[in-house]
């Protein structure tokens, strides 16, 4: 007979929290977009009206519209994928526009003061601890991640 053994960490089963969801390139699916991701926070255990909460709702609608506007091929949807990554929310918005990539992390400017668009990436800038933008055919993908507060279950 053998022993029990203590499993190490390695041997303990990983619980994968991805919430993966296309949408019409259109203003109301970036709306849904952002309800969407409330709510999935919501089931992740991160409730409606917390700090991370709002700032991924804010993030996703930000990239989202982005998609929307500047990344819409006729036909197409964005996709929005959501992880509960090892410490923090990882956000990805994808397109189908190929061509049409916007400004990586150091290279986002503040617009004129009169200008009416321009400002999303700022707040992206802002509110995320990391993000960049990815390649991929065709189009691309904004990715952002959020870390949790160490009190977030």
């Amino acid at each position: 007979m053998t022993a029990p053994t203590t499993p190490t960490a390695s041997q303990y089963p990983v619980t994968v929290r991805v919430f993966s969801q296309r949408l019409s390139a259109t203003p109301r699916g970036a709306r849904l977009a952002r309800r969407l991701a409330a709510h999935q926070l919501d089931g992740w255990g991160i409730p409606h009206g917390t700090d991370v909460s709002e700032t991924v709702a804010l993030i996703v609608a930000e990239l989202a519209s982005n998609a929307v506007t500047h990344g819409r091929v006729p036909g197409r949807d964005f996709e929005l994928r959501i992880s509960l990554v090892a410490g923090g929310v990882r956000i990805e918005v994808s397109d189908a526009r190929a061509g049409s990539h916007p400004p990586g992390p150091r290279d986002v400017h503040l617009p004129c003061p009169l200008d009416e668009h321009g400002r999303g990436l700022l707040l992206v800038d802002a509110l995320a601890d990391r993000w960049e933008v990815l390649r991929r055919e065709p189009g691309k993908t904004v990715r952002a991640e959020i870390d949790l507060p160490a009190t977030t279950p």
